[in-house]
């Protein structure tokens, strides 16, 4: 089905990608309490619980986000607004820089023959819009996160229509929670992402027939709520990496945790700069994924082509 030429690096985004949650700049333009807004989230679970009711403490946010849209705080917060605000979200220090490079390694000399593709992703918790009007958007191949709906379908509504005005976001269309950015790497696996192949992640589909294979894969993130996907990952024969904002002494030690429980195959900084340890890392595992690539490659020609015969010496016959 698939070539198997890709090498995929599948990226978290809050405190990976960007040393902040990336609301922050939805909370600026409406002049909200941004840790007063998180203080709210992570009190959440205790406070419907007494109601009766059980909420993933990953996304609840989401819907505690709808709730200030509903009384009046993000008054106008419509898909369009956040993909503007997503403009406004800061990087680490080399990103988005380091997306260009990384692709450049499959152009090296050594695989000027090969066809090999260098893919991005990004899988969060956070807000598809405000990823896709980010600085990094137009270097991504792919966004697994979560997706609000304006205008929903009313009851006996026409199943033809999409006809909708722009209105301020009023119900949640998808999500993502830490456990489950796992069935978007078995999606990135599988090639459901390309609409062409009319593959679907239940699919069964042979290893060997998959579009990216777990071992082409690199997934980049920050911390212990990555674990089930670092999991995925390493589990399947990929790369997992750590990464930490150098000024932080909690993150840090997150990431060496991280490695000495064989959560992750290596860690390092936050800093994506060309000749940093993270650059230097991820370049030199792309480059040994794509070697690792031609050489299958190059068996398995090799054990379908039959070599022509050849005369044998005098001294043989």
């Amino acid at each position: 089905m698939f070539y198997q030429n890709v090498i995929a690096l599948i990226w978290d985004f809050d405190k990976t990608l960007s040393p902040h949650y990336m609301q922050r700049p939805l909370f600026e333009a409406y002049g909200v309490d941004e840790d007063q807004f998180w203080r709210e989230v992570n009190a959440l679970p205790a406070y419907y619980l007494r109601q009766g009711v059980h909420v993933q403490h990953d996304t609840c946010y989401l819907g505690h986000l709808l709730s200030y849209v509903q009384h009046g705080r993000f008054h106008d917060l419509t898909n369009a607004r956040l993909r503007e605000l997503g403009s406004q979200i800061t990087f680490f220090p080399g990103i988005p820089d380091i997306l260009d490079r990384l692709r450049q390694v499959a152009l090296a000399e050594e695989f000027r023959h090969s066809d090999l593709r260098i893919e991005h992703y990004v899988v969060s918790t956070g807000i598809s819009e405000m990823i896709r009007g980010s600085a990094i958007a137009e270097k991504l191949d792919g966004v697994w996160a979560c997706e609000f709906i304006e205008t929903p379908a009313p009851p006996e509504y026409d199943p033809v229509s999409s006809r909708s005005k722009p209105a301020p976001i009023s119900q949640i269309a998808g999500f993502l929670d830490n456990t489950t950015k796992t069935r978007a790497l078995f999606e990135i696996n599988k090639g459901v992402n390309i609409p062409e192949a009319g593959v679907s992640v239940n699919d069964t589909i042979p290893e060997e027939e998959r579009r990216v294979p777990f071992q082409n894969m690199i997934y980049i993130a920050d911390g212990p709520s990555d674990i089930p996907s670092f999991s995925v990952v390493r589990k399947n024969g990929g790369l997992a990496y750590a990464v930490y904002a150098q000024d932080d002494q909690r993150q840090f030690a997150q990431a060496v945790d991280l490695s000495e429980n064989n959560r992750v195959n290596s860690y390092g900084p936050a800093d994506y700069r060309e000749g940093t340890p993270t650059a230097m890392w991820l370049e030199l595992q792309i480059t040994r994924i794509a070697r690792r690539i031609m050489a299958n490659r190059k068996r398995a020609l090799e054990s379908k082509v039959g070599k022509e015969p050849t005369h044998r010496d005098a001294d043989e016959r």
